[in-house]
């Protein structure tokens, strides 16, 4: 039997678990199924957290994964080697941007198995590096705030947080949604700068009163949705405060919280959850997935999106290890063949 190599775990645990094998080399594709040839992959918060075993944005996650060597990854970027009969929209030799469902096996290998649903072109005028780098934080971004928060072009503010999803998202308010002002929340001096580079008209430090930092900035406009990327709960109270009434919430990080005693219920606010693999994971609107993957790759061809991709290494052990190590101490990074 023909064999890849690929990276991943036997047991979850600690980066010393990630191991490199020998496996089989996937069959051919069936359905909406496409063969991949890796060329690179993104390493985010999901990829530590699957290995580490403590993966629970599904509360039967693990229940749901039976490989015996889970190869880890979920997004990257590679050439079509072979369609399955339903994968209509690509053929042999076309070079895309993927994100893999959850409880498949991932892109940490020369080949992957991946729904063509969760595919798009790649655009010409990035490598597999940078195309790796779009799939799971723009993708989160967009459908988070086209989607759940559902704000529409020229309306009037987003909060937004730092980091891969927070960049994109900021971006995607300013450049797609032209939102005339989008606040951003960042602490260490390079992210303020980062935000500000990504569009940001405002930047407000996260770890001091939220609230009060806002109303000093006398903003004209009413501050209708707030996007959080980080842990949920330290920001409800203040954000029951400072939305207007009938505005959204959206989040992307399990939590645990008490609406109870907050203003969520007076202003009757909505809260939303966003989940990228949703689709994938309940079998479920799959196609709108695609769109929301083409609609990126327009968007980054006609210059309104540009890749946050801070890091490249190579794809082996030793730079998969390296790149856990960098999520793990609040980094991000590519790796590619």
């Amino acid at each position: 039997m023909a064999t890849i190599k690929a990276i991943g775990v036997a047991q979850y645990g600690s980066i010393d678990n990630l191991e490199s094998r020998d496996v089989p080399r996937p069959s051919s594709p069936t359905g909406h199924d496409i063969l991949v040839q890796v060329k690179a992959m993104t390493v985010n918060p999901i990829d530590t957290k699957v290995r580490n075993g403590t993966y629970d944005d599904a509360p039967d996650y693990y229940n749901h994964v039976s490989h015996a060597f889970h190869i880890i990854g979920f997004d990257g970027s590679g050439t079509v080697l072979e369609t399955g009969p339903n994968a209509t929209s690509f053929k042999p030799g076309n070079e895309v941007f993927f994100v893999c469902s959850t409880t498949r096996q991932g892109s940490a290998a020369e080949y992957v198995l991946v729904n063509s649903r969760g595919c798009a072109r790649k655009p010409a005028a990035l490598d597999h590096a940078e195309a790796a780098s779009i799939g799971l934080t723009f993708g989160t971004a967009y459908q988070s705030l086209l989607e759940r928060l559902e704000i529409r072009k020229g309306e009037d503010v987003e909060i937004n947080g730092g980091g891969g999803v927070g960049s994109a998202a900021i971006q995607i308010a300013r450049n797609v949604l032209q939102l005339p002002v989008v606040i951003a929340t960042a602490s260490r001096p390079e992210t303020i700068e980062s935000c500000r580079r990504m569009g940001a008209t405002h930047v407000v430090n996260h770890r001091e009163d939220l609230e009060a930092q806002i109303k000093a900035l006398d903003l004209d406009v009413l501050i209708k949705y707030a996007y959080v990327v980080a842990r949920t709960e330290q920001y409800i109270e203040a954000l029951g405060n400072i939305i207007a009434p009938f505005g959204k919430v959206c989040s992307i990080v399990q939590a645990k919280f008490d609406f109870y005693g907050s203003a969520f219920m007076s202003k009757s606010l909505t809260f939303s959850w966003d989940w990228l693999g949703s689709s994938a994971y309940h079998a479920m609107n799959l196609d709108g997935f695609h769109r929301v993957f083409e609609a990126l790759a327009c968007l980054v061809e006609e210059g309104k999106l540009v890749p946050n991709l801070t890091r490249r290494l190579r794809l082996d052990l030793a730079g998969l290890r390296e790149a856990h190590r960098l999520i793990e101490g609040g980094r991000r990074c590519t790796i590619q063949t």
